[in-house]
């Protein structure tokens, strides 16, 4: 299966929200570990918690994670007042859906950012939403393993 994310940045912070306020995005939906924050540390970088409140001024935003584990959980919205979703289990798109429904708002009006196609872009795009690749926050911290796996994941898009 080949994915092609709409976008493919090298970070979050390449997001240009004009081109999302064009397209009629009204939400966006951030991944958690390695999207805005480095995986396993439950913090946030002063640089992303100032980029995802400029972010907030133009747009809804929430975090969807994979992530099950409720003191993680907890520790993150402890930094921010940014809503959490967890355990999405994505690629399913039931918690995406959910999250669109209470923010009141179409799938086609939000967008999915994560740093995995086979899991936050394929979700995005089963939910019909605009998607954007991003390579991982902490790429120089990650060991040879990690990102050869994420080399061999990337192969499933198209660019």
């Amino acid at each position: 299966m080949r994915i092609k994310p709409d976008f493919n940045l090298d970070s979050i912070f390449d997001i240009k929200e004009e081109e999302l306020l064009a397209r009629g995005i009204k939400c966006i939906f951030f991944d958690l570990d390695s999207t805005v924050m480095q995986s396993k540390t439950g913090k946030f970088t002063p640089e992303t918690l100032k980029f995802l409140n400029r972010l907030s001024k133009k747009f809804k935003i929430a975090i969807v994670s994979n992530n099950c584990k409720k003191h993680y959980i907890n520790k993150v919205e402890e930094q921010c007042d940014i809503k959490i979703y967890s355990n999405a289990k994505k690629p399913d798109t039931k918690v995406l859906k959910l999250a669109c429904r209470e923010f009141n708002i179409d799938e086609k009006e939000a967008c999915m950012v994560g740093d995995r196609p086979l899991t936050d872009i394929l979700a995005g795009k089963k939910a019909n939403m605009t998607t954007i690749l991003v390579d991982s926050i902490s790429k120089d911290k990650e060991g040879i393993l990690t990102r050869f796996v994420r080399f061999l994941e990337r192969l499933s898009i198209r660019k």
